[in-house]
């Protein structure tokens, strides 16, 4: 059984950093695609950025140059780094696995896509 965990989430002023961290136990495919999602109550899930096992990554433009997703090289641990962070940042984090091990397999930012989904973290950007 696959789990995930999420965690790294805190509180933080304007122009700080944190980086989030996901933790897969249970996957053994070489394959993936990792999402990072964030929500805030009200709206919709929405993704921030995804990363394929082949190096491939997608982001939103609001965190482009900003937002960094990586992998641990010889663990199932996946990382979100922020930088400058804004207080429109500031939601419940969730990262979410897919098994991306076909060719066809499509790494986008679309929840329902994902097979996995963490617990979520929480980050607040206030001053």
């Amino acid at each position: 059984q696959v789990q995930l965990v999420d965690s790294g989430g805190d509180s933080v002023q304007p122009g700080g950093s944190l980086r989030l961290s996901c933790q897969a136990s249970g996957y053994t495919s070489s394959g993936y695609c990792v999402g990072w999602f964030r929500q805030v109550p009200g709206k919709a899930r929405e993704g921030v950025a995804s990363l394929r096992s082949d190096g491939s990554t997608r982001s939103i433009g609001s965190v482009k140059g900003r937002f960094t997703i990586s992998k641990e090289n010889t663990k199932n641990i996946w990382y979100l780094r922020m930088d400058s962070l804004k207080p429109e940042a500031s939601a419940m984090y969730y990262c979410a696995l897919l098994d991306c091990t076909s060719d066809y397999c499509f790494c986008g930012l679309t929840p329902p896509a994902f097979d996995y989904w963490g617990q979520g973290t929480q980050v607040s950007v206030s001053s």
